[in-house]
């Protein structure tokens, strides 16, 4: 299973700590699109208690359910004496090095294969969409 870590403030959502703010462009599409695809979401965040909480629903309402909240899968329990660092393949967060690049880059990183598929299909439909003597004057 392939785990990917997710930030909510600033990378789910605008950062508007401790309120909830507007949803990214994109960012539950793609988290949406990400899981169908089977990958497992860990949602990891510097929120606890109510506000993890509302943050967890507001996911749930946008369509997201996480394979875990703040932890490596959905029974571990955090005791105090295990280090907090979550065992994730990639980790998506505002504050990465180099910053966020937006959804649409992160997709295009975790699914090359799929989005340059996509692309072609795309581009053949409108290739086929026009007449003959279009395609052959190039336009």
């Amino acid at each position: 299973m392939f785990r990917i870590a997710v930030d909510f403030d600033g990378t789910i959502v605008e950062n508007a700590y401790p309120a909830i703010g507007k949803p990214i462009t994109f960012a539950f599409e793609t988290l949406r699109e990400l899981q169908k695809r089977g990958f497992a979401i860990i949602l990891w965040t510097v929120r606890s208690g109510k506000l993890l909480d509302e943050a967890v629903e507001f996911c749930r309402q946008n369509g997201v359910e996480f394979y875990a909240v703040n932890r490596n899968y959905p029974e571990e329990s955090f005791d105090g004496e295990q280090p907090r660092k979550i065992e994730a393949d990639v980790f998506i967060d505002d504050r990465n090095l180099g910053g966020f690049p937006g959804w649409g880059k992160a997709f295009e990183m975790l699914c090359p294969e799929e989005l340059s598929h996509e692309l072609e299909k795309k581009a053949l439909s409108r290739y086929k969409k026009k007449g003959f003597l279009n395609r052959l004057l190039g336009h």
